[in-house]
C-alpha cells in the first residue's frame, strides 16, 4: 500500500509498510499512482499525453521513471507487502502479563471546575479522595512485583490535580527510590498539574525528581480562562502562567510540555500555540477535546476542516521558526522517519490495559485514565492484582487491524489502531473509531511527515493546499 499527497509544494509518497518516504517530480508521482493498476505501455501512453507539452517527458524519460520505481519496488521500498498483519494478535502475547507503567491518581479532586473535563471535574463520575500513602506505596509494589525484566518503569501522578495530595506524592516518590536498587528497577516519574498549587518546593521537587512535568495551559487568555476556572468561577491564566514560568526557567533542559486542550470555540488553536511560544514555552501540544457530541465544546465537521487547515498552518510556521532559530516542538508533530518505534510498538499501540494501567485512590486498576469510574472497565486492584482476566484479553487483542476500518488506512503503523478510550466514547466499544479523530491524526501525520521532507531537501511553498 502507498499513500500519495501534495503539501508545501512537494509531491510526497509514503510506503505505507516499509515506511519509505519519498519526495518525487510530477511525472514519478502520476506513475507511481498508476503503477500497479496498468501495465507499463499504458502507463506510458496515459502520462506522455497528459504531458504532451512538456519537451523533457519523452519516451526515454518515461522508461526510466518505470525503471527506477521498478527498482525501488525490488528494494522494499515501494508497493513492500505487508508481513505484519499474520503475526499482529500474538505479538502482545509475546510480553505476557508484565506491566511497565501505572498512572496513579492521587487525587479525585480539582480547584479548577473546568467544564470539558472528561474527569467530571476531577471526580472521575465518583466520590471526591485523595489517594492514601498505604495504597500508594501499594500501587508501586504490584508494579515492581508485575515488571518481569523490565528495569526502566514509569509512574505518571494524576488527577484531578494531584498537587491536592503533593505530601503523598512525596513520600512515595522516596519509597520508590529507597527500593529501586534491590529490585533491579528504575523509576521515572511524571506529573501533570493545573499549576495553580506550584511554589518554589514544588519546582524544586519537581526539578529533581520528575523525568517530565505535564503543565496544562489553553492558549490566549481569553481562551484559557472560558473553561479553566476555580470554584469561584475565576479563570486561572493570570494565576498560573508566571508560576509554569518560573517552573520551566527553573528546570533548564529537563524535559516538560505544555498540554492545551481546543475546543468548538477555539479551532484556530495554532494561535494558542504561538501565544505559548511567545510566552517562553518550546514544548508544546493541544489536543482536540474529548466530549459527548451533544456537548456545546464539542467539534462539528465544519471546525474539523478549519482545524486540518490549523495544522498545515502551524507545521509552516514552525520550519519558518527553526530557520530563524527559534524552534519549537509540537507533541504530534515529533516524527523520526529513520528511528521511529519498533514494530511491535507501531502494530501493538499503547498498551493500556496490558502493560498500562490507572490506580485509583482506592487502589483499584482500569486500562487508562480515561476509563476510570465505568465499572465495566474495572481490572482488578493493587491489593488482588488483575481479576477480569477477559477483560485484559479484550485489550490485549487491540491492533493496528483488529477494526475492519484500520486495515485499509495508510495511517495505521502511525496510530497502532487509535485511543481505545475515544474509540468506546465515540462507538461504545473499543474495537470501534472514532472517525473525526482518524481523520484529525492522518492529517497531523501528513505534516509531520512534509516537515520532514522539508528539512531534507529545501523550504516548502508556505500556500496551505485547497
Amino acid at each position: 500500500m502507498i499513500h500519495q499527497y501534495k503539501l508545501g509544494g512537494y509531491n510526497i509518497v509514503l510506503d505505507v509498510c516499509s515506511g519509505s518516504v519519498h519526495a518525487v517530480d510530477d511525472v514519478a508521482y502520476d506513475a507511481i499512482a498508476l503503477y500497479e493498476s496498468a501495465p507499463p505501455q499504458e502507463i506510458k501512453r496515459i502520462l506522455s499525453a497528459r504531458y504532451a507539452g512538456r519537451p523533457d517527458v519523452t519516451e526515454q524519460e518515461l522508461d526510466e521513471c518505470l525503471e527506477d520505481i521498478e527498482e525501488l519496488k525490488r528494494q522494499g521500498r515501494l508497493f513492500t507487502p505487508d508481513i505484519f498483519e499474520p503475526i499482529a494478535g500474538t505479538l502482545k502475547e509475546r510480553g505476557g502479563d508484565v506491566i511497565k507503567a501505572l498512572c496513579l491518581h492521587v487525587a479525585h479532586s480539582c480547584n479548577l471546575t473546568c467544564s470539558y473535563c472528561f474527569a467530571s471535574q476531577g471526580e472521575f463520575h465518583g466520590d471526591r479522595a485523595l489517594m492514601s500513602y498505604d495504597v500508594g506505596r501499594q500501587a508501586l509494589d504490584f508494579l515492581v512485583a508485575n515488571s518481569g525484566s523490565r528495569r526502566n518503569l514509569e509512574v505518571d501522578f494524576f488527577g484531578g490535580e494531584p498537587l491536592l495530595n503533593f505530601p503523598v506524592v512525596k513520600r512515595l516518590v522516596a519509597y520508590a527510590r529507597s527500593i529501586e536498587g534491590d529490585a533491579g528497577k528504575h523509576f521515572r516519574f511524571t506529573l501533570t498539574t493545573n499549576g495553580m498549587l506550584i511554589d518554589d518546593d514544588v519546582i524544586d521537587f519537581c526539578n529533581r525528581e520528575m523525568d517530565n512535568v505535564v503543565l496544562s495551559l489553553d492558549g490566549r487568555k481569553e481562551v484559557h480562562d472560558r473553561f479553566r476556572v476555580d470554584h469561584s468561577g475565576r479563570g486561572s491564566y493570570e494565576r498560573i502562567v508566571p508560576l509554569f514560568q518560573k517552573l520551566v526557567r527553573a528546570r533548564g533542559d529537563r524535559s516538560y510540555y505544555m498540554r492545551g486542550t481546543f475546543t468548538h470555540f477555539n479551532p484556530d488553536f495554532t494561535e494558542d500555540v504561538f501565544h505559548m511560544a511567545d510566552l517562553g514555552f518550546t514544548e508544546l501540544s493541544m489536543e482536540p477535546v474529548v466530549c459527548s457530541p451533544d456537548s456545546p465544546s464539542a467539534l462539528t465537521p465544519e471546525d474539523i476542516e478549519i482545524v486540518k487547515k490549523e495544522y498545515e498552518k502551524l507545521a509552516f510556521d514552525m520550519l519558518r521558526r527553526e530557520r530563524d532559530g527559534h524552534p519549537i516542538t509540537f507533541y504530534h508533530y515529533m516524527l523520526d522517519l529513520s528511528e521511529g518505534p519498533c514494530i511491535y510498538k507501531r502494530v501493538s499501540g499503547c498498551g493500556s490495559g496490558t502493560e498500562y494501567m490507572a490506580v485509583t485512590p482506592w487502589g483499584d486498576l482500569y486500562p487508562c485514565h480515561q476509563f476510570v469510574g465505568d465499572e465495566r472497565y474495572r481490572l482488578g486492584s493493587v491489593f488482588e492484582g488483575v481479576t477480569n482476566r477477559s477483560l485484559r484479553e479484550e485489550f490485549r487483542a487491540c491492533n493496528a487491524y483488529s477494526r475492519p476500518e484500520c486495515r485499509d488506512c495508510w495511517a495505521r503503523f502511525f496510530c497502532s489502531g487509535g485511543c481505545a478510550a475515544n474509540s468506546m466514547h465515540a462507538s461504545g466499544s473499543i474495537q470501534g473509531i472514532y472517525p473525526p479523530g482518524c481523520d484529525l491524526f492522518r492529517k497531523r501525520i501528513e505534516c509531520a511527515v512534509m516537515m520532514n521532507v522539508a528539512r531534507a531537501f529545501g523550504e516548502p511553498s508556505t500556500e496551505i493546499d485547497g
